[in-house]
């Protein structure tokens, strides 16, 4: 019997399984997994049909432009994802250690973002320009948070007003969500993707993206604005809304 959730893994074929649980993925329940005698990784979450046609489309089309990324694997129906569940190829290599490798993430993400201009905005998100006049959009409510720093995040995001917007990754200056080779970099754990201004994607350790001292304050701010609003309410978010400024 599979735990619940996962007995859509099924669909894969008799011989799927579950080998042991991975870390990250806070929203998900992520798994190594075996299909058809390959080594794969299973997420298991809650996001909406459509939500996950919006990623797995988008990760399709990022691998047919060359681009490394965990690709769909499909049940053996054809389906892309089943019940909330998503199988994915396993991606080799370990998170960035130098400042060469944070340099060569930069430049996937700035490929990411070339490739992916006036692409629409993942169902039920808002982007940073978005929540200057929303409350809510999928993981955020600023109603919830203090309306003192509700005015500090919104006068982060307004400094990016008009810049034009692609799919960033949303939380790439996560060591864990990126698996660095000598011979390439893959961009992993795609669920805080959506479409945004792609300063947003280049706030890295020791500005591997190489940001004059304006453009990185500005990144940086509304960067510090965003997570503490995705992630609101806990010690993490707090500490990050304590980083955005009174302007």
């Amino acid at each position: 019997m599979w735990p619940v959730g996962w007995e859509a893994i099924g669909q894969w074929g008799d011989d799927a399984a579950r080998i042991e649980r991975l870390t990250g993925g806070a929203a998900n329940d992520v798994w190594s997994v075996r299909i058809d005698g390959r080594l794969a990784v299973g997420r298991l979450g809650t996001r909406s049909d459509a939500d996950l046609r919006w990623e797995t489309e988008l990760l399709q089309y990022l691998d047919r432009e060359g681009m490394t990324v965990p690709v769909p694997i499909p049940a053996s129906d054809g389906r892309l994802f089943v019940d909330g569940l998503v199988v994915m190829t396993y991606m080799d290599g370990g998170p960035p250690e130098t400042q060469d490798d944070w340099r060569r993430v930069a430049d996937a993400l700035r490929e990411l973002h070339r490739l992916t201009q006036g692409w629409p905005q993942r169902p039920g998100w808002r982007s940073s320009a978005d929540l200057l006049h929303a409350e809510t959009g999928t993981k955020i409510d600023l109603g919830a948070m203090p309306a003192e720093g509700v005015a500090r995040c919104r006068a982060a995001w307004a400094r990016l007003t008009g810049r034009p917007t692609c799919v960033v990754h949303g939380n790439p200056a996560n060591p864990g969500n990126v698996r660095v080779t000598a011979h390439q970099v893959a961009l992993i754990d795609w669920d805080e993707s959506h479409v945004d201004v792609p300063d947003l994607d280049l706030v890295l350790p020791g500005n591997a993206a190489g940001l004059d001292d304006g453009a990185h304050d500005i990144a940086a701010q509304a960067s510090a604005a965003w997570e503490a609003a995705v992630s609101w309410d806990d010690e993490y978010s707090a500490r990050r809304l304590a980083e955005v400024r009174a302007v």
